[in-house]
């Protein structure tokens, strides 16, 4: 589809977003799982993702669901805040313009921004009405680390270091409030709280699960890491991903939260298509440095009370999902580019049948 039609779908699915927002229930907990860098169709093969592929055919699947922008960084920032603020590299989240740092490597080019922003951010919102957060890294070095990188980690062409846990794929990371938070050792943690908080089901209200860099389909290369997480085997990393995914979603489902009568959703999705390709829709500005449409990707929504069987073929974003989570925890507001005319709600994949 060129992009003109599926801007134009965006816009004409805005005219019922209003009335479908108000159609959305409550929901108790909403868990949202982040892989990386791959496309729509090279996860919806049961050949190459088998669990997921067949979530996706079990509850919903989001069809036409596209990212912000390459590469990964802005991606995560836009999902938590309505807006990629500029972000159009994977420097680290104390980068600023002119800034000489070898986790700054853009700063010089023109049209750089500050990777930190005071923008509000999902976080807060939920604070404001009395509901919890928490980020789960899997391999961050330590509870409210702002490590860049840290983990195991393997030698990229004999020079480049890579590691298992990025601070580029956290999100959270990138606003001044989570910086500064007192609170931020109990908020940024790593797969130990995960499997504590599933099994006390001392759980927040959203959560943002990311496993580390080879269990999310990123990749790394080095004579230390595994095959099936060398960038070059893609199969391998689907694989491996994939299997991660059901993994954790199996976690989840066994909880005595999951079988509660409080609604409760598990979203798997991907931060950004496998290539450069600019597919983008809702929210996007095909002409902006750093929102010009990141790739077709896979999104599955799983609710444990919710729909079953669902192919919606609506045009969504990150700021779709965003604008999802706030009306789901009936949060008053829409951050950003989450309260555009033609971004709306994930209303089939998210709508039960009861309030």
């Amino acid at each position: 589809m060129n992009r003109f039609v599926s801007i134009l779908a965006c816009a004409l699915s805005a005219v019922t977003g209003s009335a479908a927002a108000q159609a959305l229930p409550r929901y108790q907990h909403v868990f949202v799982i982040v892989e990386e860098n791959k496309d729509y169709d090279q996860i919806l093969d049961p050949a190459a993702a088998p669990t997921i592929a067949r979530l996706a055919k079990a509850y919903g699947n989001a069809r036409r669901f596209y990212a912000e922008v390459h590469p990964s960084e802005g991606n995560y920032v836009a999902l938590l805040g309505g807006d990629t603020f500029g972000i159009h590299d994977d420097d680290a989240f104390y980068c600023t313009p002119g800034k000489v740092d070898p986790s700054c490597a853009g700063s010089a080019q023109p049209g750089y921004q500050d990777h930190t922003t005071s923008a509000p951010f999902l976080g807060q919102q939920l604070e404001q009405a009395g509901l919890t957060w928490r980020g789960y890294y899997e391999d961050i070095p330590g509870p409210g680390s702002l490590a860049v990188t840290a983990g195991p980690s393997g030698i990229d062409d004999g020079a480049r270091k890579s590691a298992f846990y990025a601070a580029k794929h956290s999100g959270f990371v990138n606003f001044a409030a989570v910086q500064s938070d007192p609170q931020r050792a109990d908020r940024l943690v790593g797969f130990d709280r995960l499997k504590a908080d599933l099994a006390s089901g001392n759980l927040p209200n959203f959560a943002l699960i990311v496993p580390n860099q080879c269990n999310e389909m990123h990749g790394l290369s080095g004579p230390t890491i595994p095959p099936d997480c060398q960038s070059e085997n893609k199969a391998g990393l689907i694989a491996r991903g994939d299997r991660v995914v059901g993994e954790l979603v199996s976690q989840i489902q066994k909880t005595a939260t999951w079988t509660s009568k409080d609604n409760v959703a598990i979203v798997v999705t991907f931060d950004e298509g496998a290539g450069k390709t600019r597919e983008g829709c809702c929210g996007v500005t095909p002409a902006a440095i750093s929102n010009f449409g990141g790739g077709h990707i896979p999104t599955v929504v799983i609710t444990n009370h919710g729909p079953r069987g669902v192919a919606d073929d609506t045009p969504y974003s990150h700021y779709s999902l965003l604008r999802t989570i706030e009306d789901v925890f009936g949060l008053p507001t829409h951050l950003r580019h989450a309260a555009d005319p033609d971004v709306v709600t994930m209303t089939p994949l998210f709508a039960v049948g009861r309030n």
